[in-house]
């Protein structure tokens, strides 16, 4: 089960009308392990869920307020995110029985998912909605001065054959 489990049922998609969910502390606890972040102090999700010929659509967008290690010096870096999302869900298909065959996906085809068990988890469909809006290498803003001062240069500064000088001269 999600950390933020809304599951709105197959019968019930078309007259929930707008969705307004707010994670709560232990869930936004939750989520913040599951997704490596230092915190997430807030987490939003406002939604809309309708039928479509064959299945449902959601549509919605998360904001949330996270604190990430920075990839430099480990530092908390906070951002605020917004990130809208649409996502199909279709009814069970006929997958191929030749699974090895290889499937082109266009740009229509993209953001399916199957619609399955009880309803429509909007609650994880934003989770995961979250974890493609994060920043995959967080900065500190003094990142590099710290690790300038720490004796780190960047490849600009070392130019590209730093490495094989530094092979040259051996250790120490």
């Amino acid at each position: 089960m999600s950390e933020f489990s809304h599951i709105v049922p197959h019968d019930a998609i078309g007259r929930t009308g707008p969705l307004a969910l707010t994670a709560d502390a232990p869930s936004r606890t939750a989520i913040a392990g599951r997704l490596g972040l230092e915190a997430l102090d807030s987490f939003t999700v406002n939604a809309t869920l309708e039928p479509v010929a064959g299945g449902a659509l959601l549509r919605g967008t998360v904001a949330a307020d996270v604190v990430q290690a920075c990839a430099a010096t480990g530092l908390p870096v906070a951002a605020h995110l917004t990130a809208p999302f649409a996502l199909r869900y279709v009814e069970a298909f006929d997958l191929p029985q030749d699974m090895d065959a290889e499937v082109e996906l266009g740009d229509a085809d993209l953001d399916v998912l199957l619609l399955e068990g009880g309803g429509v988890d909007v609650g994880e469909a934003a989770v995961q909605t979250l974890a493609l809006a994060l920043d995959l290498f967080p900065r500190h803003p003094d990142a590099d001065r710290i690790l300038k001062e720490k004796g780190v240069v960047s490849e600009d500064q070392a130019g590209p054959f730093a490495a094989l000088a530094a092979l040259k001269r051996g250790p120490g």
